[in-house]
């Protein structure tokens, strides 16, 4: 299969001249290595996976012997797997002025990314990679980075394609790991069900201590059917039969794995009645979609969910864009004790957009009134509006457009 260009590597080669190690995380073949193989081609950079029980006996055994075996500069794949070469790592940086001598990648586990921060810190750069946007797949990289303003959004949409449901729900369906690209409906199954059992399941079992992989495996379904809602801790421990503690806890492995993606309601001193529960989406709707049993395009577009594995769509691509982008942005959802809720905020330069997102190509404009309940807040509320299946960018108000889902 063709090498599909990720937007992570404009990011990863800038860090790349700045820090002695980069360590790149994300769930599990999400295409970390592959980007870096392709990175390091026509250079001298020895590579190494700690998937490799020899390796791994080695690195947890012998950090010194490891480092004289396997030399810098080099790529170190699941570095989780041996954190005692962290301490190495640093001595070795410190004992050299190079810059980018080690890339590593892991699974992004709270356990090592402690212990990794404290070692490393000042010699590493973290990045997060996710599996692949829908713009990364369709090729298209755009001029300038997103801008909610009806001129940058105008720009945008001379560089984009057609917007277009069935595309869309391509994409939602069949998910963006790199290897269920070119699948049929059949080998796309297998792909998930084997993904679930030989990475998932090892991982949970090593690093969460997770024994009951039966009621595991039902927690995990449990959390697919609460797509783009708001956690609810009683549900998913009823529905997996354990206690509300332990479906937090399993929340959190999950979480640390890059399977799902809690995105935290919008706080302000200003705002007392607000809720505290994060949503729950999954960082790849196409294992979502496996797990709910939606076995066609088809008939996840026509299904009841599919508003909800939209709204997923909506916010991961946006996660994406911002993980890779120049400037940094925080995602946050509103939502006070009258359940006026406003589907995402995006902040950024201490200003907000408000944005609501809905399935169909002509949502009700009224929708914007919501936006207002940010004004009681003492942070700037700047353009927003409805991201949505429309074809072209349409103002509504002066600061408020229907923003084709295309175009982030």
């Amino acid at each position: 299969m063709q090498y599909i260009k990720r937007s992570l590597e404009r990011k990863f080669l800038r860090m790349n001249v700045f820090f002695k190690a980069i360590l790149v995380t994300g769930a599990r073949q999400v295409g970390k290595t592959t980007m870096l193989r392709q990175l390091a081609a026509g250079e001298e950079r020895t590579y190494v996976t700690l998937d490799n029980a020899m390796a791994r006996m080695l690195a947890k055994t012998d950090p010194v012997l490891f480092f004289q075996t396997y030399k810098p500069p080099m790529i170190i794949d699941e570095i989780q797997k041996a954190p005692e070469l962290f301490e190495q790592i640093k001595i070795i940086c410190d004992n050299s002025e190079e810059r980018g001598l080690f890339w590593l990648t892991g699974s992004q586990q709270y356990s090592m990314m402690g212990s990794v921060r404290e070692t490393l810190a000042g010699r590493l750069g973290i990045l997060n990679m996710y599996s692949l946007s829908k713009n990364e797949i369709d090729g298209i990289e755009f001029a300038d980075e997103l801008d909610f303003s009806l001129p940058a959004l105008l720009k945008r949409q001379s560089e984009a394609k057609k917007n277009d449901i069935m595309d869309v729900f391509e994409h939602i369906w069949r998910g963006g790991m790199p290897d269920v690209l070119l699948a049929d409906e059949e080998l796309r199954q297998e792909y998930f069900n084997s993904y679930i059992e030989t990475y998932l399941m090892r991982d949970v079992t090593e690093s969460g201590g997770i024994t009951d992989t039966v009621r595991f495996r039902k927690f995990l379904n449990a959390c697919a059917a609460l797509i783009a809602e708001q956690v609810n801790y009683k549900t998913l421990a009823e529905a997996a039969e354990i206690s509300q503690p332990t479906a937090k806890e399993w929340l959190r492995i999950l979480e640390g794995l890059g399977i799902i993606y809690l995105l935290q309601p919008y706080a302000n001193n200003e705002l007392k009645r607000l809720t505290k529960k994060p949503k729950l989406y999954f960082l790849d709707t196409g294992l979502c979609a496996y797990l709910s049993m939606w076995l066609t395009r088809d008939a996840l577009l026509h299904g009841a969910a599919s508003g909800h594995y939209y709204e997923n769509y909506v916010v991961m691509e946006l996660l994406k864009n911002y993980a890779y982008a120049s400037t940094k942005a925080n995602l946050y959802y509103y939502r006070d004790s009258n359940a006026k809720e406003i589907d995402l905020v995006v902040g950024k330069n201490n200003e907000l957009h408000p944005l609501e997102i809905k399935k169909s190509a002509n949502p009700d404009r009224r929708e914007i009134k919501k936006f207002s309940l940010l004004d009681k807040t003492n942070v700037q509320r700047s353009y927003g509006g409805l991201i949505c299946m429309s074809e072209e960018v349409v103002p509504i108000d002066e600061k408020n457009w229907y923003i084709p889902c295309n175009l982030i």
